[in-house]
């Protein structure tokens, strides 16, 4: 698409309904090891749980090859493009709790024809505005990048790895395998046949494995964070910079800083991959947003 017809769907919005179900937030702590006894309804939801909420809904035969629906009517179609998370920017403005009905507005905010090392791709940001029965719950934006297919027996651009040489103040090995991915894309209705699919993920995508969604690894850089943070979440800036893949010796890290906290996930061989900047209640407002140009 042209950029004058893209322009077009700007403020293109669509308001959904769901609930924060019981069954749901329990599965989501199992799958993060945790026990899922402890969530009740009306117990408060952990910030970042909020992606077991609003999964795409589509019928099976609106799916594209990928496995994202092709027909929207919020977002400008893409056939054929490959779609990947770029980062997000999020503000927890009260708790939302187990058990509550929640909507979101959804707006397109940005699409933006652009050029990178691997050529060309769109960069689409959306809003979301999440609301639970007292009000304005999170507000979040997202950034996604959709990228131009490969030719057939094409490998994808090898990862620009750059170590880093921040020390941190707790680092957490961790290896995401077949099965993790399989319940979290079950638990957020995510379709995205990288994630599951090996057969597709080498002979379309070009990757060497199944790709580690961007969501679960903001959602481990979280949690195993938050034993060390000394408040609550008021706001995150995340940002996917190299993508990670199943089977890999992974390393979730983080240190304290005055307004938060800055943790970062490495991959092989300490290279960074993708970073979350925190900010907690009561402490100022980073200036870093972590919104910079994509260019993989």
């Amino acid at each position: 698409m042209t950029s004058d017809s893209l322009k077009a769907w700007l403020g293109n919005s669509r308001r959904d309904e769901d609930a924060v179900e019981v069954g749901a937030v329990q599965r989501l702590a199992a799958t993060l090891d945790q026990d899922p006894s402890v969530y009740r309804r009306g117990s408060e939801l952990p910030e970042s749980w909020y992606a077991l909420l609003f999964g795409t809904l589509a019928q099976q035969h609106l799916l594209g090859p990928d496995g994202h629906p092709e027909n929207r009517h919020l977002l400008p179609p893409f056939p054929g493009r490959r779609r990947m998370f770029a980062g997000r920017r999020t503000r927890f403005h009260q708790p939302l709790r187990v058990g509550e009905a929640v909507s979101r507005l959804s707006i397109v905010t940005s699409v933006e024809a652009k050029s990178g090392r691997s050529g060309a791709f769109t960069l689409l940001t959306l809003k979301h505005e999440i609301s639970g029965t007292t009000g304005l719950a999170i507000t979040e934006e997202q950034d996604v990048v959709y990228r131009q297919p490969l030719a057939p027996g094409a490998a994808e651009t090898a990862r620009a790895f750059v170590p880093i040489a921040e020390t941190p103040a707790w680092s957490h090995p961790f290896v995401v395998d077949p099965v993790l991915l399989f319940r979290y894309s079950a638990l957020t209705f995510n379709a995205h046949r990288i994630h599951y699919d090996l057969d597709y993920v080498r002979s379309v995508e070009g990757y060497p494995g199944l790709v580690v969604n961007g969501g679960l690894t903001a959602l481990l850089l979280v949690e195993t964070a938050r034993p060390h943070l000394p408040g609550r979440i008021a706001s995150y800036a995340a940002r996917a910079i190299s993508p990670l893949f199943a089977g890999e010796a992974l390393a979730f890290n983080g240190r304290l800083t005055p307004d938060g906290a800055s943790l970062w996930a490495t991959g092989p061989n300490n290279g960074l991959a993708y970073r979350v900047e925190l900010t907690l209640e009561g402490r100022p407002e980073s200036a870093e947003t972590l919104r910079e140009e994509v260019g993989s």
